[in-house]
């Protein structure tokens, strides 16, 4: 291969020099070289003539002072022992795993080296030192240009390197890197200095180093203490993802194949995208946000197109999809193209594979009646008319039936003590952050006590697992009152899978106190104090009639009955009066409303201390009409309301049904898909609400 030098022998002689070779492998027999022929003796005219003029300045060169020290490369890989995946350093820096070539390792953490010199290596006058460069510009300032000099001990949390082992021309480094030193692929160069001039080695893409986060080292940000933690959080590369309604809880296998060939190369590519300095790729935080905006390709052409309209056929439904793996690499292939077409959990599951990838540990986490709050408020905020009407254009917040995300662990150097850990990462763009469609790391610890003055994107987080859902009628004046609230509606059973086993874990006592307690409606009041309406809770609602809802048996079933009964209580020594309003609706799962069935409105009078049980009436499903839209088994479905027939509504799938009450609501949801799959169009419900 070429190589740069400086050297004071005949260049007539190309091709016959002895060389500097490195490698990470264990002791191998070299091949000798053929002697040396005494070329380094002859002398171009030039010289000569320089010689006689000034014979003290320009000496005849001896064999002793000749010291050349080209690098030529390193050992074939099938010599290098180490740098295979079962050799010392992937084994002890738990890279083995990979199945990319290349000298993978993580951070903080020493790895192994050869170097073979053109003579036996003299420390007393020889120089030597390594440098990595990473990155179109790199800066020894900004880390990102690192300069590795010789040193008889290694010292942690630097950059250093000492010879171990000494045999003939070669000798063997430990090289040792700090925990916060920049992830990424680095070129590897070898400088010697000696008394007869300095020596560069050429760089050799086949000698680059890939550098990880590292779990296993305790000062590294991302470490995790619990080595079954790390099993699962940064090894396992098959995880499990939840959907469906907290009642009726689906799940799917996901292959993450982090380690898969090719993979750690596109998940750096994605890094390389984003066009963000690489001196900032030492902050897992930092990372994160990156990764987050880049899973994404709304606007800076990420990995992943989102689609929820139903129509893939430019595409690959969301629903084919069962791995980040071909994702992936797509994206690579194609240089950057977003790849067709994904939704929630398909964001989720790509981005565990880069954070496993990259040494971060993670998981994906499901939460079931996940909100989506649009403003700010930290509320879920429904608007009426005076008539009691949803004002369409004002009811941007939803409740989705289930909403995917991520979670990963490091420390916050950024927040004051007590805030690292878990952190909420979201892909999905729904909100941007700082201009960008990304979400966190948010504080698991931050987002449980209401504390979303910390970054990053704690108020749209706390939303999503504890806000109230806040009813407002508009006055004859144009403005807003609240006039009801639910507080047990957002946020349930938020799901991850377990710790060495396919059950499913339940981490919703992560996220915010057990629903009601004192500690949980401090958090919500505590947060919405730092919302756009922390006015909301000076509520003038009387407190004193509360609303139970209940269903004899196992719950509503297809082409079955579902009667429901409400229970209005008057704890208040005056009579009250009631008005019940009652709508029904087919809704989607990401909580937008699609078309109303009918209306009902009912005056109930409750008598001081009174409790009074009204019964609803029953709602009987027929299926009356089948047919196939856009690849989906659609059945139409006859609603009766007390005998009477008020209407078809098309587009039910009759696949599941699931009932959801709350002191406010009543939905009957009809979930679709059809053949055992998610999301082939969104998710439909027929929602059958109750609204005071």
């Amino acid at each position: 291969m070429p190589v740069e030098t400086r050297s004071i022998r005949d260049r007539s002689a190309v091709g016959r020099f002895p060389a500097v070779t490195l490698g990470f492998g264990d002791d191998t027999e070299e091949e000798k070289e053929e002697p040396e022929e005494n070329d380094g003796k002859k002398e171009n005219g030039c010289r000569r003539w320089l010689r006689k003029v000034c014979p003290c300045c320009c000496r005849q060169p001896n064999d002793d002072e000749v010291t050349d020290t080209l690098v030529t490369g390193i050992d074939d890989l099938e010599k290098d022992l180490m740098k295979s995946k079962s050799g010392q350093n992937r084994t002890e820096h738990h890279t083995d795993l990979y199945q990319s070539e290349g000298l993978i390792i993580r951070r903080g953490q020493t790895f192994q080296m050869w170097i073979t010199l053109s003579r036996p290596y003299n420390a007393d006058t020889d120089k030597l030192h390594l440098e990595l460069k990473t990155g179109p510009l790199p800066t020894v300032s900004k880390g990102t240009h690192v300069i590795i000099p010789f040193v008889e001990d290694l010292e942690d949390d630097r950059w250093e390197a000492a010879v171990v082992k000494q045999d003939d021309r070669r000798i063997k480094l430990s090289v040792n890197s700090p925990p916060t030193a920049v992830i990424g692929r680095y070129q590897l160069i070898v400088e010697t200095n000696s008394t007869n001039g300095q020596f560069i080695s050429t760089h050799d893409p086949a000698n680059d180093i890939y550098m990880l986060f590292n779990p296993w080292c305790e000062d590294d940000a991302v470490f995790m203490d619990s080595e079954e933690e790390r099993r699962e959080y940064v090894l396992n590369d098959v995880g499990r993802i939840y959907y469906g309604t907290q009642n009726q809880i689906g799940v799917r296998t996901w292959n993450y194949g982090q380690f898969d060939d090719g993979i750690l190369a596109a998940c750096l590519f994605v890094l390389e995208k984003s066009g963000t300095p690489p001196s900032g790729w030492g902050d897992p935080v930092n990372v994160v946000r990156v990764i987050s905006a880049m899973i994404n390709s709304v606007d800076d052409r990420g990995v992943v197109a989102g689609n929820w309209s139903g129509v893939y056929s430019d595409g690959t439904s969301p629903t084919v999809w069962s791995g980040s793996v071909e994702i992936l690499k797509e994206y690579h292939k194609n240089k950057g193209t977003p790849v067709k077409y994904g939704q929630c959990w398909i964001f989720a599951g790509v981005f565990t594979t880069v954070l496993r990838c990259f040494g971060i540990p993670g998981r994906t986490v499901t939460n079931f009646s996940s909100a989506h709050d649009t403003d700010v408020s930290l509320t879920t905020d429904v608007y009426l008319d005076e008539n009691l009407e949803p004002i369409e254009h004002l009811n941007a917040d939803s409740i989705w039936n289930f909403h995917v995300w991520n979670d990963c662990w490091m420390a916050r150097s950024d927040l004051p003590p007590g805030y690292g850990g878990w952190q909420a990462v979201d892909a999905t763009p729904q909100e941007t952050s700082q201009g960008t469609f990304r979400c966190g790391p948010a504080s698991l610890a931050a987002v449980r006590h209401g504390q979303v003055f910390l970054k990053h994107d704690a108020p749209f987080v706390f939303a999503e697992v504890n806000s109230d859902k806040i009813y407002w009628q508009r006055n004859l004046d144009g403005t807003f009152s609240q006039i009801y609230s639910e507080k047990k509606t957002v946020g349930h059973l938020i799901s991850t899978k377990a710790v060495g086993s396919d059950e499913r874990h339940d981490i919703t006592d992560l996220y915010k106190h057990p629903e009601g307690t004192e500690a949980e409606r401090i958090a919500v009041e505590t947060a919405c104090s730092y919302g756009s309406k922390a006015e909301a809770y000076s509520s003038p609602t009387a407190a004193d009639v509360t609303v139970e809802v209940t269903m004899d048996g196992e719950g509503p079933k297809m082409g079955g009955d579902a009667e429901l009964t409400i229970m209005l209580r008057n704890s208040s020594s005056e009579e009250r009066k009631i008005i019940l309003h009652s709508q029904a609706a087919v809704m989607y799962y990401t909580g937008v409303h699609k078309a109303t069935v009918r209306k009902d409105e009912t005056d109930v009078d409750l008598l001081p201390n009174e409790g009074e049980w009204s019964s609803v009436g029953r709602r009987k499903c027929m299926s009356q009409t089948v047919r196939i839209y856009r690849g989906v088994l659609f059945h139409y479905f006859t609603f009766l309301y007390n005998g009477t027939d008020v209407g078809e509504v098309s587009n039910v799938s009759p696949t599941l049904l699931d009932i959801k009450v709350t002191p406010r609501t009543i939905r009957f949801f009809v979930l679709s898909p059809s053949e055992n799959h998610f999301g082939q169009i969104p998710f439909i419900f027929q929602g059958f609400h109750l609204v005071f």
